[in-house]
């Protein structure tokens, strides 16, 4: 585009909308005399002819059509934004007007002009009238040349040509063209771009110097969006993606806030489609109270269950930051969606019993959800007693006041980590699901049940999020090993299964998800950083981007997780979850547990609480010594004191003993 044509776009621009709506008015005001003139030169045959008693004609065609316009809107028409109802506008318009002036003109008992000159009129009057709107329109957003980053759109449909025309306003890039996937669309032009197919996109990356790749395939399946990545994957392209249909919907976002791809797309597969009946069946109508709400797996469970429409939601949350950002956004979510369930937040900690029961008795709480765990394996590898209580004790009383209170359902959300524990993090929640387990078996009216998965991708702690900032930062990433693999679910998958899973329970069931292919770490790693248009530096490659450092398993990590003890395992009424049947104590025996076990952590005896853990969860292997940071530092102190003492009594001794005699 020249650039005196893109100044006077950019100046257009900045008019203030009554200027422009002025200069619309003025366009018409000269151009639809023009354009009659034009119509009766082409019906007489010659472009010189008497005016004298053609004037009113022309007057009356002016005066018709602009009040036709101003009544029809089309001078309050945002220029800019102009898409088919002003088409639709300028049609009636135009119409309208002509039609007005072919009645006057039957009317009026000297005709100069001959009435076969009217649709020749109006052939040309909506050729200016919508073509001069069209290109102010064109002006306005045809600004390509002012980004600096040159991209391919993938998807030629709406949400492509609307997210072209978006970063066209901006300027913030410079689209080139289209690809797609439907081959009758291959060598057209949509929206000023030629569309190419998948295959063309590395002679686009070379002669037209594409960066870039912008997703807009919302309605594509996460397989086909995983196929694609793959391919294009080698190009080291920086791949994005258009938001949500249902954030732009919500107004959370605009098309052109391209963003990073999301994690899910990563994994390439797609969700099946939930039991409505199994989501219903523990929530809709119901009080229900989800502990840890303000936490990755609390607060997508918070959202699901309030569109669930249940009579009230609890938030049950000992973080006031957490709690106050939970109950702002389900509030803003009921008010968007006109949900009437009641929102309640609650500060807390779920230990404490008798608040636990207070808040069941208070609200008649009928399903709990007990999301409120810690969760980071080195963390809670040193600070065991925190650990430990906040994993299990927390999980005891809660269910305990369950009990009492006569709840429903209560579902533990657990953790791939219970199986086979080689951390403290692990052998906690395997030790809760054994509380659990000995609570039915005690004898229960609240159905207990357990749902066990692996990691969720983007929560608090995931290595998705950790990679992401990483490679902004220049690197390096960081993998544990690069043989570590672990299982990965969305969180709204998870969250979703969860819900489902939970209506399943007969008590004492330990549900685990279909979780999928394992995926290997450092496979992850590099994946990331080619779709942010990076390559990696490794031997192979030593000028590439970004370096990825393997620093050794944390403590008591594995390099791979399970999901099951042993192999008794049965199907449900869903695909995607299983019911695994597990060993399980009597209620006396885990009673006598948690008793030992309290009296260590009182007395801060790490070591008899890990033994007590090893006695109670058979699988439980540490892989090291204690770590628990308060534990090892009391045992340095009194290693240096003693020390200290030895090397003190020990100098006295020296200067109280005779000197050596001096020889020569």
């Amino acid at each position: 585009m020249p650039k005196w044509i893109e100044r006077f776009a950019n100046g257009l621009a900045q008019l203030p909308r009554s200027q422009k709506r002025l200069l619309m008015l003025l366009a018409d005001l000269l151009g639809i005399p023009f354009v009659l003139w034009f119509a009766v030169s082409l019906r007489l045959g010659t472009y010189v002819h008497d005016l004298s008693g053609e004037a009113w004609f022309y007057g009356a065609a002016l005066v018709t059509s602009i009040i036709v316009f101003v009544r029809m809107g089309l001078y309050r028409a945002v220029i800019r934004y102009l898409g088919p109802k002003a088409i639709l506008a300028v049609f009636s318009g135009v119409t309208l007007s002509v039609a007005l002036l072919c009645a006057l003109a039957l009317a009026w008992p000297e005709k100069t002009i001959p009435v076969s000159t009217l649709p020749i009129y109006w052939a040309f009057a909506l050729i200016y009238v919508g073509g001069t709107r069209f290109m102010v329109r064109g002006l306005l957003n045809f600004r390509w040349s002012g980004g600096t980053q040159r991209v391919a759109i993938y998807g030629a449909g709406a949400a492509g040509v609307q997210l072209a025309t978006g970063l066209a306003r901006s300027g913030r890039y410079h689209p080139v063209a289209f690809i797609d996937d439907n081959v009758g669309l291959h060598g057209s032009t949509v929206n000023g771009l030629e569309v190419f197919p998948l295959a063309e996109l590395p002679g686009l990356v070379a002669d037209d110097g594409v960066a870039a790749v912008f997703l807009a395939l919302p309605s594509q399946t996460r397989r086909r969006r995983q196929e694609i990545l793959k391919a294009i994957e080698p190009l080291s392209l920086l791949v994005q993606t258009v938001p949500d249909y249902a954030d732009i919907l919500a107004g959370h976002a605009k098309v052109e806030d391209v963003r990073d791809v999301d994690a899910g797309d990563l994994l390439g597969r797609d969700a099946v489609p939930p039991n409505e009946r199994l989501l219903d069946a523990c929530i809709h109508g119901k009080v229900v109270m989800v502990t840890g709400a303000g936490g990755s797996i609390g607060s997508e469970l918070c959202r699901q269950i309030l569109r669930l429409r249940p009579s009230q939601v609890l938030l049950f949350e000992m973080s006031e930051l957490a709690l106050y950002n939970i109950e702002r956004e389900l509030k803003y979510l009921a008010g968007t969606e006109h949900i009437s369930t009641a929102i309640v937040g609650l500060l807390g900690d779920a230990h404490h019993k008798n608040r636990v029961r207070e808040i069941l008795q208070a609200y008649g709480v009928q399903t709990i959800y007990h999301a409120a765990a810690y969760k980071h394996v080195p963390i809670v590898e040193q600070n065991i007693v925190e650990g430990i209580y906040n994993n299990i004790f927390s999980t005891w009383h809660a269910a305990e006041a369950a009990l009492e209170c006569r709840v429903e359902t209560f579902v533990l959300i657990s953790t791939d980590k219970a199986v086979n524990p080689t951390n403290v993090m692990g052998a906690t929640k395997r030790f809760a699901e054994i509380v659990l387990q000995g609570l039915h078996n005690r004898g229960s009216q609240t159905r207990f049940c357990m749902v066990r998965f692996g990691n969720v991708l983007e929560s608090s702690g995931s290595v998705v999020p950790l990679f992401r900032e990483q490679v902004k930062r220049g690197g390096p990433v960081t993998v544990t090993h690069k043989d570590v693999i672990r299982y990965f679910m969305t969180i709204p998958e998870a969250a979703q299964l969860v819900l489902q899973a939970g209506s399943m329970g007969r008590g004492g069931d330990v549900f685990v998800l279909d979780m999928g292919k394992p995926v290997r770490i450092a496979d992850l790693a590099k994946r990331m950083i080619s779709l942010m248009g990076l390559t990696v530096r490794d031997e192979e490659n030593p000028d590439g981007d970004i370096e990825i450092i393997y620093t050794g398993l944390r403590p008591a990590e594995k390099l791979f997780e399970e999901l099951l003890i042993g192999t008794n395992v049965t199907g449900t009424e869903h695909p995607m979850i299983m019911r695994a049947i597990e060993h399980s104590l009597p209620w006396p025996q885990v009673q006598q547990v948690l008793d030992e076990l309290s009296v260590a952590l009182n007395r801060f005896d790490c070591e008899r609480a890990r033994q007590l853990l090893m006695q109670t969860v058979d699988e439980y292997r540490p892989s090291q010594d204690l770590q628990d940071l308060v534990w090892t530092r009391k045992a340095e102190v009194a290693n240096g004191e003693t020390t200290n003492v030895t090397n003190l009594q020990s100098r006295r001794a020296r200067l109280a003993a005779p000197s050596p005699p001096h020889t020569i």
